[in-house]
């Protein structure tokens, strides 16, 4: 990654699941994405470890930080792979330490991107959400619809959502382009 702007690093892993896949189906609609948290300018993957999920939890605890999912499809016939990125800002509430613990030894933490389900009842770590919330969630359905309707024209279009309400208060990248 080094250097690479966080929404390129993701649209870039996005694309190379999605390769990797139409390798084998290339008759197939591929969708194919790939969600960073990032906190002051560095990413942050999936925790490994109840140390590094702690870690991580106690980071974000009290501060917004970034959620950027990158996207990627391929449809027959299109040519190529459309690819687009959504990010949403996150504001996270100040959770207590036995929160974080109860947290992470129930598990959840393991498979996701900064060490949270932002939908999590239990935990509930965000305070608010500006943009996206589907983003934060792992797949932005605004912006997977656009994508879609441009790789398959006709059945694309009848699925188009449109912006949700919290997209369109957002500030959030428009791009769609096939590579």
């Amino acid at each position: 990654m080094s250097g690479e702007a966080i929404a390129k690093y993701a649209v870039r892993l996005a694309k190379a699941k999605a390769r990797s896949v139409v390798a084998g189906s290339p008759s197939d609609l591929v969708i194919a994405a790939d969600t960073i948290v990032e906190l002051d300018g560095r990413p942050m993957g999936k925790p490994e470890t109840r140390h590094e999920a702690s870690e991580m939890l106690e980071a974000l605890r009290g501060r917004p930080h970034a959620v950027t999912t990158g996207l990627a499809v391929a449809a027959p016939g299109v040519g190529g792979i459309l690819s687009g990125h959504e990010t949403t800002t996150v504001h996270m509430r100040s959770y207590t330490d036995n929160e974080i613990d109860a947290y992470v030894a129930s598990g959840e933490p393991f498979d996701k991107a900064g060490g949270y389900a932002v939908q999590d009842p239990d935990f509930a770590p965000a305070e608010r959400v500006q943009g996206c919330y589907l983003n934060v969630v792992g797949l932005p359905l605004c912006r997977l619809s656009e994508l879609i309707a441009k790789a398959m024209p006709g059945f694309g279009n009848s699925m188009v959502l449109g912006p949700c309400a919290s997209c369109s208060a957002s500030t959030v990248s428009k791009e769609a382009k096939a590579v």
